[in-house]
């Protein structure tokens, strides 16, 4: 049996590879097929040119510090690939993650590109657990200070209250500070998970630059959308709209958290001062400018490498 499964393996390997890149093309398709594009362009046509301008460069600026989240796994596992191409593999993940959800943008397309480069399955998956963490560590920093000292008024339907969420953010900020000097002074660096699988506590100095990288991207990420909410609401309120959709798109489970974060947006910031419709027009803009214009921009370049790839038969990311 297992002389068979070694004899079967590149076939295998290669229909596992087709129809990987066939569901992705087929989530891009589901995707853009969910998007009302004539409302995102009336959106856009709605805002000032320098907000738009602005917001693009922030995007930009919150992708690049996303893709460090890369650098930091290649610190934590020494696998083979450059640096260049760990940090070009975190800047498309991030792209697709946004869009495709963690399934498929973080966890499948890691695998798929690192393996691809020759990078054992074992330190592709090291790479996402430490980005995942990295992730949840600057949410939590953030978030646990934002709602402890200044949370916004929730609706009265809503089931957790003012006083629940500055409770959840004070345990949040407890949490996230706890993890920096565990892994500084911690005397056991490793714990078994499953079978053989385990985990490693990182380096304190890595623990630091991990939670610096994500405080910086989820203030990108609030920067974004108080740019093209035009300045008229606090930063921490548009930030705070950011970091509830957030949650929220991971309980409901849909893809981009299409349908959240509007909603989200409306019952958290509209006011006889800024009517529904002109928060919804800078929403469907932050979702134009922050998931539909790199996702694009990493479909391309993801089509093209793996066409490269198959015609190459062999060729790394970089090709």
């Amino acid at each position: 049996m297992a002389g068979w499964g070694r004899a079967k393996w590149p076939l295998l390997r290669r229909t596992l590879a087709g129809g990987f890149v066939i569901l992705v093309i087929v989530l891009l398709g589901f995707a853009a097929a969910r998007v009302n594009w004539e409302e995102v362009w009336d959106a856009m046509t709605r805002l000032p040119a320098g907000a738009l301008w602005q917001a693009g460069a922030l995007t930009l600026a919150s992708y690049l510090v996303y893709a460090c989240y890369d650098l930091l796994g290649k610190r934590y596992t020494g696998h083979c690939l450059s640096w260049g191409n760990s940090y070009l593999i975190g800047a498309v993940a991030y792209a697709f993650l946004m869009s495709l959800g963690s399934s498929v943008g973080g966890l499948g397309l890691r695998l798929r590109l690192y393996t691809r480069a020759g990078v054992p399955a074992a330190d592709a998956l090291r790479v996402f657990g430490l980005a995942v963490a990295t992730n949840w560590i600057g949410y939590f920093l953030i978030a646990g200070g934002v709602f402890m000292l200044e949370p916004l008024a929730l609706p009265r339907e809503w089931s957790m209250g003012a006083s629940a969420l500055r409770m959840a953010g004070a345990v949040m900020l407890l949490l996230a500070l706890a993890y920096i000097p565990l892994c500084f002074l911690s005397r056991k660096r490793e714990w078994l998970l499953w079978r053989q699988h385990r985990i490693s506590l990182p380096s304190g100095r890595l623990a630091l630059l991990q939670s610096l990288a994500a405080f910086a991207n989820w203030c990108l990420m609030g920067l974004v959308l108080y740019v093209l909410l035009r300045y008229r609401l606090p930063y921490l309120a548009a930030l705070q709209v950011i970091l509830i959709s957030a949650v929220a798109g991971l309980v409901i489970r849909l893809p981009a958290g299409l349908g959240v974060l509007e909603t989200v947006a409306v019952a958290l910031l509209a006011s006889p001062d800024l009517p529904k419709t002109e928060i919804l027009a800078s929403v469907l803009a932050y979702r134009a400018v922050y998931y539909l214009a790199p996702l694009t921009l990493a479909a391309v370049w993801y089509l093209l490498c793996e066409a490269r790839i198959r015609l190459r038969d062999g060729g790394d990311v970089s090709a």
